[in-house]
């Protein structure tokens, strides 16, 4: 696996008609994860092994099919303090885009919705988002675990869990802290 630093942290607008009317660009998504802290992005160039390697790490109901990861790399002091990814993924039949940020310790910090289309009514509460956090990647990071579903909204509850988990699984198979200090 080859790593690509940029010095740049570039914020891609996610479009302000979300059917929720909430809407984040990534800059204001990363400010609200990492207040104040230096941002890096970073992109890793997966090849196949590294993908069948986060492909079965991330489980039996979830595909890691993009072989070109971005990421950003938060640091204060100069020492990091978590790592963020989003993955833009399809809930029933319109995109969602979430932010998982994943602290020093491997586990999930903060899991946001950026971008939601379907209809308000199936967007997950932050509450129960929060849920995510201190997860690892562990049998008990799936609906049939520790992760509640949402009545009336089991879809955006699989999208989500699933995304958390393909993160995860993304975030050991690049290892972006021991990439950003080669």
């Amino acid at each position: 696996m080859r790593t690509l630093a940029a010095s740049l942290c570039l914020g891609l607008a996610v479009s302000p008609t979300a059917a929720s009317g909430q809407t984040l660009t990534q800059d204001e998504a990363l400010a609200l994860a990492f207040p104040g802290a230096d941002l890096e992005r970073r992109t890793a160039f997966l090849d196949d092994q590294d993908l069948s390697e986060a492909d079965r790490l991330a489980g039996p109901d979830v595909r890691v099919e993009a072989g070109v990861v971005t990421y950003y790399v938060a640091r204060r002091g100069g020492e990091p303090i978590g790592v963020a990814y989003f993955d833009a993924h399809r809930v029933r039949t319109l995109p969602q885009v979430l932010m998982i940020v994943v602290g020093v310790d491997g586990r999930v910090s903060r899991v946001e919705t950026v971008s939601f289309r379907e209809p308000p009514e199936y967007r997950a509460p932050d509450g129960w988002l929060r849920q995510f956090n201190d997860r690892t990647l562990d049998e008990g990071l799936s609906l049939r675990g520790a992760i509640a579903t949402i009545t009336g909204a089991t879809l955006t509850a699989g999208a989500a869990t699933r995304a958390t988990r393909r993160a995860l699984a993304l975030h050991r198979v690049i290892e972006p802290l021991l990439a950003s200090a080669r």
